[in-house]
């Protein structure tokens, strides 16, 4: 069994500024307060960002403020999917990639993201790769602040609900952070970071990587994944 961990926004797809936007529109639904500047983001849990994003604006924020967050958050991308389609993409090699993993056997694919999961179906979704994730198996931004944990998660709700157990040697972390990285190593699980991101390949490999790709179009991932199955 090889369990496939993917990120999403910059490993899998860009928004090129859409879910700023949605981010902004629902901070101040929820707040009252115009957002002035959103905190750091790249591999940042929803909830995170959320609450660094009140403190810059002078705001103690709560879990339910959050919630209510979430909410709107899940709501506009679904009002917005079509302008997402249109201003966003599917990364280069994304499609082809996680087509090609799917024929690998013995491998599943989920997701491990700072997304709400709501979030995470609509944006696979709207670029048609959604196809062949397992999103009841992935980790995701309610479940957990922390992203290592998330890896914990996912890997625990593929073991119940494929009835097997799956150990840090089975999994395969693909992400475009530090943070990706150190939550993959957080966890004695094999890291493929990929420089698609703000995150060049050198600072990505002295981060820890196991290996470094500059996009999906890299034949890498499919020799690594051959090579553990067989």
């Amino acid at each position: 069994m090889q369990v496939v961990l993917w990120d999403i926004d910059h490993t899998l797809i860009a928004t090129h500024g859409v879910g700023g936007e949605i981010f902004g529109e629902c901070f101040q639904q929820v707040t009252g307060h115009r957002m002035r500047e959103q905190a750091t983001v790249d591999g940042m849990t929803e909830p995170v960002i959320f609450r660094e994003t009140a403190a810059l604006h002078g705001l103690d924020s709560t879990r339910a403020m959050f919630e209510e967050f979430a909410a709107c958050s899940a709501e506009r991308h679904r009002v917005r999917a079509d302008e997402l389609r249109v201003r966003g993409c599917a990364l280069p090699g994304a499609a082809d990639t996680l087509a090609a993993v799917a024929e690998v056997p013995g491998v599943v694919q989920t997701v491990v993201t700072g997304n709400i999961r709501p979030v995470a179906e609509i944006k696979l979704g709207t670029f048609g790769l959604d196809t062949h994730i397992r999103f009841e198996l992935g980790g995701y931004g309610e479940d957990d602040d922390d992203r290592a944990a998330l890896v914990r998660t996912a890997m625990a709700r593929t073991s119940q609900a494929l009835h097997i157990t799956v150990a840090p040697e089975d999994v395969l972390l693909i992400g475009d952070t530090p943070a990706d990285v150190a939550a993959g190593l957080a966890n004695h699980v094999h890291v493929l970071a990929v420089a698609s991101g703000r995150t060049s390949a050198a600072d990505l490999a002295r981060a820890g990587a196991h290996a470094v790709i500059e996009d999906l179009t890299d034949p890498l991932l499919l020799d690594l994944l051959t090579r553990r199955t067989n």
